[in-house]
């Protein structure tokens, strides 16, 4: 089970990468995340940063690998589809890299999970297409 959404972002992939890598900074995602509550001591750049997104969505970063502009995180607990009752095993994958022919950064946005009693495909699937969306517009020419 899983989600893939992607768009391409009029910036350099140095700027785009610059704007994702930090976990607990999600100023460029206004309209959609209006506060970061940071969870424990480590920066938003440390393995094990943690996360309450809009009051709702904890989150953990499992990797950040600037070599491949990679960031990796899970969901602990969310609202709905996401509550841990509800959804286990959610992995999320956000990845930047250079548009080749032209300027640009092509972002994906890819998750998985292991069970869910339904929707959890339904529900993030509007919200990763507004961050994408976010960032389109952050760096729009």
């Amino acid at each position: 089970m899983g989600i893939y959404n992607s768009a391409i972002i009029n910036a350099d992939v140095d700027t785009v990468w610059g704007a994702l890598r930090d976990f607990h900074d999600m100023s460029w995602a206004d309209g959609v995340i209006e506060n970061v509550q940071t969870i424990g001591m480590k920066a938003g750049t440390e393995v094990g940063a943690a996360r309450v997104l809009n009051g709702a969505f904890h989150e953990t970063l499992l990797e950040l690998d600037d070599s491949n502009r990679t960031l990796r995180y899970s969901i602990d607990d969310g609202p709905e589809a996401l509550s841990k009752d509800r959804m286990s095993g959610f992995r999320g994958t956000v990845r930047a890299v250079p548009v080749t022919v032209g300027e640009g950064t092509f972002v994906e946005w890819s998750s998985a999970w292991e069970n869910e009693s339904g929707g959890v495909a339904e529900f993030c699937d509007p919200i990763y297409k507004a961050l994408l969306g976010c960032l389109q517009t952050r760096y729009a020419q």
